[in-house]
C-alpha cells in the first residue's frame, strides 16, 4: 500500500501551554474524508493548521505523502496539500480571476507567467462555484459568501491532492453549503484527493464524510467511522449539550433534547 497522503504520528498540539491534543494518531489515505467536530476553542483550528504544516506541533510528526511536513520547504508542501483559513486578506485590489491564479504559483517557476492552461483551470474552478461571468470584478467588491466561494475556487486551481479546510461553509447560504460539499466529496470520489474540513453541524459531517475526529480540548480525541462516531451519545458528551438521534433515508441528524 502507498503511504497515505496525510499522516500524524504521536501528535501532540498546545494552545498557550494547555494541551488540546495529546498524542494523537492519524492517517488518511487518498479518497477519504474526515470531519473534525468540537466545542469552539477546543483546538480545531490549531490542529488543523498543524496537519497542514503552518505551525509545529510540540510534540510528534506530521507526514505528507511520507515525507516529514517539517523538511519540506513552502512550494513542496503547496504542492501536496491546499489549505483555507478562516480569514482572507486581500491588502492588494485584484480580480476574481486574479486571484483565482493565485493557486497556480506553487506549480510556476520563479520568474513564470500564468499559461492558457492556467487561466482554464482557474475559470473552471470559478465556475465550479458559481463565480462564472464575475472574472473581472475587484475582490472587495465581493460579499462575504461570494468571497469565500473565490477562496475554495482558488484551492481547486491550486489542484493538489489533500485539501485541509478550515470551517470552508462559512458565509455561505444552504444552496452554496450543499454545493461545495458535493464539490468536495467529487473529488475525492473521481481523483482521489483526501478531504479534512473543520464542520459545525454533525448531521453535514455524517452525510458527506467517512470519517470523524472529535476534539475535546482537553488532550482527548476520538475518531472513527462517521456511522460509529457521531450518535448522540458521543455528540452530547463532545458539546457538553444533550442530543437527539434521527435517522431519514440513510441520513443522521441531531436535535438538542
Amino acid at each position: 500500500m502507498s503511504a497515505p497522503l496525510l499522516e500524524a504520528r504521536q501528535l501532540s498540539v498546545e494552545i498557550g501551554g494547555k494541551t488540546v491534543v495529546d498524542r494523537m494518531n492519524l492517517s488518511l489515505q487518498p479518497g477519504e474524508r474526515l470531519a473534525i467536530l468540537g466545542r469552539n476553542g477546543a483546538g480545531k483550528s490549531t490542529l488543523l493548521s498543524t496537519l497542514a504544516g503552518l505551525r509545529p506541533p510540540q510534540a510528534g510528526a506530521v507526514l505528507l505523502d511520507g515525507e516529514d511536513c517539517a523538511l519540506l520547504a513552502p512550494r513542496q508542501a503547496a504542492l501536496r496539500r491546499a489549505w483555507l483559513g478562516q480569514f482572507q486578506n486581500d491588502p492588494f485590489g485584484s480580480t476574481v480571476l486574479e486571484t483565482a491564479l493565485t493557486g497556480r504559483h506553487p506549480h510556476l517557476g520563479r520568474w513564470d507567467w500564468e499559461s492558457k492552461h492556467d487561466a482554464e483551470l482557474a475559470r473552471k474552478a470559478l465556475q465550479a462555484v458559481g463565480l462564472d461571468g464575475m472574472e473581472t470584478r475587484q475582490v472587495h467588491t465581493l460579499s462575504g459568501g461570494e468571497r469565500q466561494r473565490l477562496s475554495i475556487a482558488t484551492l481547486l486551481t491550486q489542484a493538489a491532492m489533500l485539501y485541509l479546510l478550515d470551517e470552508p461553509l462559512s458565509h455561505l447560504d444552504l444552496n452554496h453549503q450543499m454545493a461545495v460539499l458535493e464539490l468536495f466529496a467529487g473529488a475525492a470520489r473521481d481523483c482521489g484527493a483526501a478531504v479534512v474540513m473543520v464542520l459545525h453541524d454533525p448531521a453535514l459531517a455524517h452525510r458527506f464524510c467517512d470519517r470523524a475526529l472529535l476534539v475535546y480540548g482537553d488532550g482527548r480525541c476520538a475518531q472513527g467511522t462517521v456511522d460509529d462516531i457521531l450518535t448522540a451519545e458521543t455528540l452530547s458528551e463532545l458539546y457538553g449539550y444533550g442530543l437527539r438521534q434521527i435517522e431519514d433515508r440513510g441520513h443522521r441528524c441531531f436535535i438538542p433534547e
